[in-house]
Parts: C-alpha cells; structure tokens; sequence
C-alpha cells in the first residue's frame, strides 16, 4: 500500500513539473523566495495593528514567531528521520524532469508548506473576525508550495503532508493565543471561541 501511494506520488510529481518551461522559470523562482512576499505580509501587519491596537497585534506578531519557528524545526527533525530524496536527487527520475533548482537537504516533509499553511491558518482565524477576505490569504501557501513542484523540490505527497503538519501546529498556537489573549485582552474574545457570533470588519 505504502509503495504504491509513493509510485502514484512520483507520477503526479513527474506530470505537473512536466508542465513547465524555461519561460516560466524565473517567475517561479521568484515567488519560492520568502523574501519577496513581505509586501504582502507588511499590508495584513499594518491592518492587524489597525484593528487590534498594537499591543493586541504585538501578541499575534510573537505567536506567528513562535509558530514559525517551532514549524520550522519540527519539520527538519521530520525530514533527518525519514531522510527521502528530493526529486531532482533521485535517480529513478532525475533523468527526465525539470529540476531547476537542487538542495542537499531531505524531501519529506515540506517546510515551505508546512510553514506557510501553519501561519496562513491561524491568522485567518485569528483575523477572520476583524477583516474581510481572509480566506483568500490561503492562495499564498497554495502558490507557494507549487512553486516547489515546478522548481524540482518537493513531491505532492511533501506538500500535501506539510499542509496538516502545517495546521496541527496552527491548531496548538491558536490555544497558546487564546489563553494569553483571554487573559489580557478579554474584551477581544470574539474569533476563536465563538466565530459565529461575530461578523467579520470591513477592512476598506
């Protein structure tokens, strides 16, 4: 069973990076660098400041930290012990696929997608309640991790397996948060406890 999801892995991984084309490259290059997405998250830090008060979103600015961090290193332990070839290394493969970029690292799981599933997922619920559109914030780790596909990086299965990684560390910080935020801004109890008795702000 477990050979079989693996060989089915490979062949999703071999179609969609089979997709690509030079011309694309530097698009996809581009959006893999974490960098580049900090206009992004500079606009969703200066609304979260707006509508929470700074020391409210200084809270949530130190739970993603610690979120990312904790992510990030769990997600390395995941990878030293189960220690599966990136595509672009194996040699089942390599000879037919598009690696445009190659790392020494470990394939299984995904930090890329673990990390951005894992911070897409509790500022949206964490936000949900005081800006509108949320939801569409999940188009990042979405278009983030596929640009590990296309670059060579990560099979599906990685990607797939990072996003619930991703979401179970999100699930522990947001009872972190919702603990410090009870504690020290209980007039600010809408969002996790009770989403549906709270309508979300316009952020226009």
């Amino acid at each position: 069973m477990l050979e079989k999801l693996v060989e089915i892995d490979r062949d999703v991984f071999v179609f969609l990076n089979s997709l690509g084309s030079e011309s694309f490259d530097g698009f996809w290059l581009f959006i893999t660098k974490q960098i580049n997405w900090i206009p992004v998250f500079a606009i969703i830090a200066y609304l979260a400041f707006k509508r929470l008060g700074w020391r409210h979103a200084l809270l949530v600015v130190g739970i993603v930290a610690l979120l990312i961090t904790v992510t990030d290193q769990s997600t390395n332990l995941i990878k030293n012990s189960f220690q599966r070839l990136r595509p672009g290394n194996n040699p089942d493969i390599a000879g037919y696929i598009r690696a445009v970029q190659h790392r020494k690292s470990f394939s299984f799981i995904s930090g890329h997608a673990s990390n951005s599933m894992a911070v897409a997922f509790f500022l949206y619920k964490v936000l949900r309640p005081y800006l509108k559109y949320m939801g569409f914030f999940f188009l990042w780790p979405l278009i983030f991790a596929y640009s590990r596909i296309y670059l060579g990086l990560h099979y599906p299965g990685d990607i797939l397996v990072g996003y619930l990684w991703g979401i179970l560390m999100a699930f522990i910080m947001l009872r972190l948060y919702a603990y410090l935020r009870n504690r020290f801004f209980p007039e600010q109890k809408e969002g996790l406890d009770n989403p549906a008795n709270s309508e979300p702000v316009s952020n226009g």
